[in-house]
Parts: structure tokens; C-alpha cells; sequence
């Protein structure tokens, strides 16, 4: 069951009112009828105020019985029920509905308690033979029982409330004795099963909440948890974005600088360079910021054509190396072994790393400095390796920079590895091992022989 309240009932699931669908969203109209609608309504205002004020509903309940109980004494109509002995005396018939009345006041905190202060009334009614009407109000304990506590306290509790029914049947026995004991037992029996199916639905309903509750806190995890992974991609699609196009524009500018003087026209073509290389840094700045954007879902959005390019891919790597060498690092490159289709995602991998590979190559090396990419294709491997012959610098990133950082994650999502240092001789490598697909088989069609 789920938390008690005050009183010892469990906490009832708010009204359903229907099912919002997200922030902003309106939720879905309720198809039932008004009248439903309304009952729900005013079922839930009452067992809220229950839950806020029970001594309400427990004083009342406990009253009316009680009232009940005086009424049909002072009527005299406990006299008339067959087979009781009417020579009671009326303060002890007065005591018993008392004794009968009173525990309810207690029955949904403390059923047992309840139970156990009416036990002592309901041997003595059954020993004097009274048979009390009030006496009945033990199903209301009773059910509060089999509503509240264990099984095995029920069935305990079932044999005690027999006692008293053997007792009467024993020292006032009307007709055969099935007839005096059986139809109380079953009385007892379906309050129980009542009890026991309220029970349960109430558990039932309370689970249905607390994995409502459940799944909206794991969607909102989920929700923050894909946010953080979106904001850790774009952060390092910028990353390789800016600051290769920025270390290209500003070994271009470096180089036209020093051209201007001697020849003007490799300073024109060094502003044309650095042109082309911004319009294209904005391009792909564009394509990674269009997925913030909630109004460009679609070739249609106002951002135009240019956001939805695809990504880079491994075709495109030589146009890369042609903008690093036009900065002014002299790259060499090797392909051994036939190259196997990659997804496009393991592709854009192998190119921001052989970017932000040359990237660092500009960055921290000092003119003269040449570098070399190689691709070898093996069987369920492709292995990149980036070389410089530039020195081991302090201002190389070791480990803790951002561009190897985000080398390293790239690796990581195709279970790749990558691993970097200076050389033995000399100069910086940068390594990556990445697992490649298997070719899917292409299914060949077989013809029918009898077929023309």
C-alpha cells in the first residue's frame, strides 16, 4: 500500500482529469460523460477532506450507530428478534451497543484495537443469549481488518470471532447447529473477500501511479541526459569547425602578409584562400547550429539550402589537406589497401580527427614543419595515422586538452581507440583504430529453371 495519512488510510490517487502530453500542450478531451465526470469530482473532494479531517467521518459514523443502537432499545425492538432471551437486563443491553458502538471511532487506525475492545461485549452477548443487532457492527471491524492488515492476521482474527458464535450456539442453540454457526461464518467470509478485492485494487492503482511517477522521472532524465549528450556534440562539432578554419585563415593571413611586399599576386591569392575557407567555416556553423533551431525541420526552413549539406566525409578529406597545405604545411598522404564502405557516421569521425590532427600540426609546430596522413584498409580495421615532423612542444595538448578530449569521444561512440605522443625520433603522431563493418551481402534473385 502506499504511505498512510492521518488515520491510517492510504493516500488516494488524484482524479484523473486527462493526459497532458508535454509543456504548452493541451490535453486530450475526457470522453466520458459529464455525469461521470462529476462523480469523480466529487468523490475525490470527499476522501480529500477525509484525508485532511478523519475524526469527521470516524465521529459521525460512531454516532449514527450508537444512535441506531439506543433507538432500537428504547423501541424494544431487540426483545423481538427470535430465539433471544429478552430478560437481559436493559443496563447491560444499553452497556453491550455501547461496547459494540464505541470501538468504530477507532477502526480504520487501530482495527485490531477495535476488535479486541468489542471482543469482550461479543462473548457476553453471546453467553446471555441477547443477540444484539449491534453486534453486526463486528463486519465493520472486520472488514476494516481485511482491508488493512495481513492474511495471516485475518485469518487469525476469523477464528476468534468464532468463539463467541460457538459459545451461543452451545448455551442457546436454535434448531441444528449449522444453522446458528454456517451463516454467520459466511457472512464473515464474503466481508473478507470485500476487503481483501478493495485491498487489492488499491494496491493495484497505487502501483499504476507510483510507475506513472516513475516513467516521468526517467523521462526526464532522459530528456536532460540526451540534451547534455546534443550540447557535448555540437560543442565538438564547434570546436573542430572553428579552430581548423581559424588556423587555416590564420596561416594563410601569416603567409600573405609576408608575400605582400615581394609578390602581390600570392597576397591576392592568400585573401581568396582565407574567403573561401570563412564561407565555408559559416557554412558548416550553420548546419551544426540549425539543429538548435525548432522552426527548420525541413529543406523548407528559412535557413535555406545550405544548413541541411551532409556532413564531411572521407571524399572530402582532400580538400581538407589542400586548405592546410595552402596555409603552409606540406602534407603527404598514403592509402594502403581498398577501401571499405564506412557509414557516414565512422566517416565524419575519421575526419574530424585527421582535421583536428592537422589543425595541431599549424597550431604548434614551427615553419618548416611537414606532416603525413595515412589510411590503412585491413580486413574489419581501418587504422589513420597523422604524423608531423615538428618538435615536442609544451604547448602541445597532452591529455587534457579539448581537441583530444573530443578525439577520443568520437573513437569511443564506433569503439575505436586513439592514442597520441611525440615520436621516438621526433615529431607528433596521432593513431586511430577503428572497427569497420562487415560488408552486407547483397542477395542475388535465383531464376527458375523452367522459367524463360
Amino acid at each position: 500500500m502506499r504511505g498512510r495519512g492521518p488515520g491510517g488510510r492510504g493516500t488516494c490517487p488524484p482524479a484523473p482529469t486527462g493526459t497532458a502530453y508535454g509543456p504548452g500542450t493541451p490535453e486530450r478531451p475526457d470522453s466520458r460523460h459529464p455525469a461521470t465526470l462529476l462523480l469523480i469530482r466529487l468523490t475525490h473532494r470527499i476522501r480529500s477532506f477525509d484525508t485532511r479531517r478523519p475524526w469527521v467521518w470516524d465521529t459521525a459514523l460512531t454516532g449514527f450507530w450508537l444512535t441506531a443502537a439506543l433507538i432500537d432499545i428504547s423501541s424494544g425492538g431487540w426483545r423481538r428478534i427470535p430465539g433471544n432471551n429478552d430478560t437481559v437486563p436493559l443496563w447491560l443491553v444499553v452497556a453491550m451497543s455501547a461496547g459494540f458502538a464505541a470501538p468504530l471511532l477507532i477502526r480504520r487506525s487501530r482495527p485490531l484495537g477495535a476488535l479486541l475492545l468489542m471482543l469482550p461485549f461479543l462473548l457476553l452477548n453471546a453467553w446471555t443469549g441477547a443477540q444484539l443487532q449491534a453486534a453486526l457492527l463486528q463486519m465493520v471491524v472486520f472488514y476494516g481488518i481485511a482491508l488493512r492488515l495481513p492474511l495471516r492476521t485475518l485469518a487469525l482474527v476469523l477464528g476468534v470471532l468464532s468463539v463467541p458464535l460457538a459459545i451461543g450456539a452451545v448455551r442457546h442453540p436454535v434448531g441444528s447447529w449449522d444453522q446458528t454457526i454456517v451463516p454467520p461464518l459466511y457472512a464473515l467470509l464474503m466481508v473478507a473477500l470485500l476487503g481483501i478485492a478493495v485491498r487489492s485494487r488499491k494496491e493495484y492503482t497505487a502501483s499504476l501511479v507510483e510507475r506513472a511517477r516513475r516513467l516521468e522521472v526517467e523521462r526526464d532524465q532522459q530528456a536532460r541526459l540526451a540534451t547534455a549528450a546534443e550540447r557535448t556534440r555540437i560543442a565538438r562539432e564547434m570546436h573542430d569547425i572553428i579552430g581548423h578554419n581559424l588556423s587555416v585563415i590564420t596561416g594563410l593571413a601569416d603567409g600573405g602578409r609576408y608575400a605582400a611586399a615581394a609578390s602581390p599576386e600570392r597576397a591576392a591569392q592568400a585573401l581568396d584562400a582565407i574567403a573561401d575557407t570563412s564561407r565555408g567555416a559559416l557554412t558548416e556553423l550553420r548546419r551544426v547550429l540549425g539543429v538548435l533551431r525548432e522552426d527548420s525541420p525541413g529543406p523548407h526552413s528559412g535557413s535555406g539550402g545550405g544548413d541541411r549539406a551532409p556532413q564531411p566525409a572521407l571524399t572530402d578529406l582532400d580538400r581538407l589537406i589542400e586548405g592546410v597545405r595552402a596555409a603552409g604545411l606540406p602534407v603527404r598522404t598514403t592509402v594502403h589497401g581498398p577501401g571499405a564502405p564506412l557509414p557516414a557516421g565512422q566517416q565524419l569521425t575519421v575526419y574530424r580527427i585527421v582535421q583536428e590532427a592537422l589543425t595541431n600540426a599549424l597550431k604548434h609546430t614551427p615553419p618548416g614543419t611537414t606532416a603525413a596522413v595515412e589510411l590503412a584498409h585491413t580486413p574489419g580495421v581501418l587504422t589513420v595515422t597523422v604524423t608531423d615532423t615538428g618538435p615536442p612542444s609544451t604547448t602541445r595538448p597532452q591529455s587534457g586538452g579539448r581537441g583530444l578530449t573530443g578525439m577520443r569521444e568520437r573513437a569511443a561512440l564506433y569503439d575505436g581507440t586513439l592514442d597520441s605522443g611525440p615520436l621516438p625520433g621526433g615529431g607528433w603522431r596521432v593513431r586511430l583504430r577503428l572497427p569497420v563493418p562487415p560488408p552486407v551481402p547483397v542477395p542475388v534473385p535465383v531464376r527458375d529453371k523452367g522459367s524463360a
